[in-house]
């Protein structure tokens, strides 16, 4: 029998949306069967068989797969969807929540709001916010289509307090990254972030990360982490994960999960055993991963960090020094460097052009750093070099550093969810000046169409549960991720025989396919394919967050649970 709401069965229940006979996958991993999915205002009211009484609006799912909405573990539309907040590439492939993190939209000194528009790229827009709670409000203000959750990061306090350099705070600033930690999981955040192979972030130390950690701990939220190293140090940088976690009592979540570069491939095993280890101890430890071979980032991941200590600004005029750039280029070279080297993993080959903000080097988008070497008649290390003082940013790039065969087998790992680790385009405007990568338009179609349907790494109820009920678990979201009477009413409807990714490193902006209707917060955000450009996305805040100033964050995490 199906459930209706309030707790009882009722007589006729009146439905906004009566959702019929699809096959409905309800997030939990369990097997699916045909039904319905009522839902009234943005709440589901129904589950089950056969929904009695009336609807405002019937669908017919007869078909089509009935799935909870997609969480994008992480994701980075903080700046496109103040510039179009429709998040088409992320909506077309059924994402509902996207969950911002590395670094975060807040707290902003003045010198760093002065630096962000200062640095800014093809979008420009206007900084009209010191906190990150001042950020998520305005993104609610403008009418956005899917829900957005954010974390707060542990390089943006740090650069409030220290700046960008390559300080170590005292007891006193430590304590001051601390309260801004606070202050941030009250107005929202659902955890803490960081970065660690990038200037400022890659200057903290353990300890610095166990104490931000903690207090996003006491505050009910989780740590999550681009660690240290992805390749060389991989096994190093799981442990020093595990171990703040352990320290700080916050459960953590590794970004996007892999084993970077060759030399490293083997590393896979002992990256599992780590993490698996530290689970049947007791440590609560996730990860997330997208399903491609290269990552995507900036030719910043290819130079040391002391060439970077003092932000964009200051590693570029370094660069200009003939002394400084031979030594950078050495260390470019070196197969030991000891900082993560992503050009030496991938070369010059294996690293692809992806975004300037110069116009006059747009036409380079789309070649490799050997064919702009080759062409400038230069080395690939000079070449990285000039581009980065003729653009005057980080220059986007994709490296090529991941095995297909150790991606297949991260898929199937039961603690391992999903993300884009990109912005959310459209194949218009002002995103077509540069190319994403392509998980930006199909990293979640392509886990349904090519490890479900086609290599059947998962099955679909598997995948279902790791794109929405495991990420929604591993937040504490207690009323998303699922298809569940009381919870809100973030639903896909998609053709399993058809959904598909499109986009490619040559052409990246292609819209996936098969995913036909969303809704969000019971708002239909996607109708036959196309976006309705409804604001149906809210701002999904973290456990300490209570509305009202000063109240939230308990006294210690042990005054949490999390689900297992």
């Amino acid at each position: 029998m199906g459930v209706g709401g309030h707790g009882c069965a009722l007589a006729a229940p009146l439905y906004d949306v009566l959702i019929e006979q699809g096959t409905l996958y309800d997030g939990t991993g369990a097997s699916p069967r045909v039904g319905d999915v009522g839902l009234r205002g943005d709440t589901i009211v129904y589950v089950g068989p056969h929904a009695p009484g009336k609807a405002r609006e019937r669908v017919s799912a007869r078909g089509l797969a009935v799935a909870p909405g997609f969480i994008n573990m992480l994701a980075h539309p903080e700046v496109s969807l103040l510039a179009d907040p429709r998040a088409l590439s992320d909506l077309r492939q059924g994402v509902t929540l996207e969950v911002i993190g590395e670094d975060s939209m807040g707290p902003l000194s003045e010198a760093m709001r002065a630096a962000a528009i200062r640095r800014q790229g093809d979008i420009k827009y206007s900084i009209d916010w010191t906190t990150l709670g001042e950020y998520l409000a305005r993104l609610e203000h403008s009418g956005i289509a899917p829900n957005v959750a954010s974390y707060v990061g542990a390089g943006t306090v740090r650069t409030y307090v220290l700046g960008e350099g390559s300080t170590q705070p005292n007891e006193a600033q430590l304590a001051q990254m601390r309260q801004l930690v606070r202050a941030a999981m009250e107005e929202g955040a659902v955890g803490l972030t960081t970065a660690l192979i990038y200037a400022p972030n890659t200057f903290a130390q353990t300890p610095e990360l166990e104490a931000l950690a903690a207090e996003s701990a006491r505050c009910g939220g989780i740590y999550s982490v681009h660690m240290r190293s992805e390749g060389d140090r991989l096994l190093e940088a799981v442990r020093e994960t595990i171990a703040i976690a352990q320290a700080s009592q916050a459960p953590a979540e590794i970004f996007h999960l892999k084993a970077a570069g060759q030399r490293n491939w083997g590393k896979l095993d002992g990256l599992i055993r780590e993490v698996e280890e530290a689970r049947r101890g007791g440590t609560r430890i996730t990860a997330d991963m997208y399903v491609y071979t290269a990552g995507a980032t900036g030719l910043d991941a290819a130079m040391p960090p002391w060439v970077q200590d003092g932000g964009l600004e200051a590693w570029i005029g370094r660069l200009k020094d003939p002394a400084t750039r031979a030594r950078v280029i050495a260390e470019m070279r070196d197969p030991k460097s000891p900082w993560e080297n992503l050009y030496g993993a991938a070369g010059a080959e294996g690293t692809l052009l992806l975004a300037f903000r110069n116009p006059r080097l747009k036409p380079l988008t789309g070649k490799t750093l050997a064919e702009v070497a080759r062409l400038r008649q230069l080395s690939p290390e000079e070449t990285a070099i000039q581009l980065v003082i003729e653009d005057e940013s980080r220059v986007g790039v994709a490296y090529f550093l991941m095995s297909e065969e150790n991606v297949r087998r991260e898929v199937a790992l039961p603690w391992v969810s999903f993300d884009s680790d990109e912005a959310a385009p459209a194949p218009e405007g002002v995103f077509l000046q540069s190319h994403n990568h392509p998980r930006a338009y199909g990293n979640f179609a392509r886990v349904l169409a090519k490890y479900v349907r086609e290599e059947h790494v998962l099955s679909l109820e598997a995948a279902v549960h790791k794109l929405a009920g495991l990420p929604a678990d591993t937040l504490a979201l207690s009323d998303r991720g699922h298809l569940a009477v009381g919870a809100k009413a973030d639903v896909v409807l998609f053709d399993p025989a058809t959904v598909q990714d499109h986009a490619t490193y040559a052409d990246p902006h292609q819209l996936a396919t098969g995913i036909s209707e969303v809704w969000v917060n019971g708002v239909r955000a996607l109708r036959a394919g196309a976006a309705t450009g409804a604001p149906s996305g809210r701002i999904v805040r973290g456990r300490a967050w209570t509305g009202r100033p000063g109240g939230g964050c308990r006294g210690s995490a042990r005054d949490w649970s999390w689900a297992s």
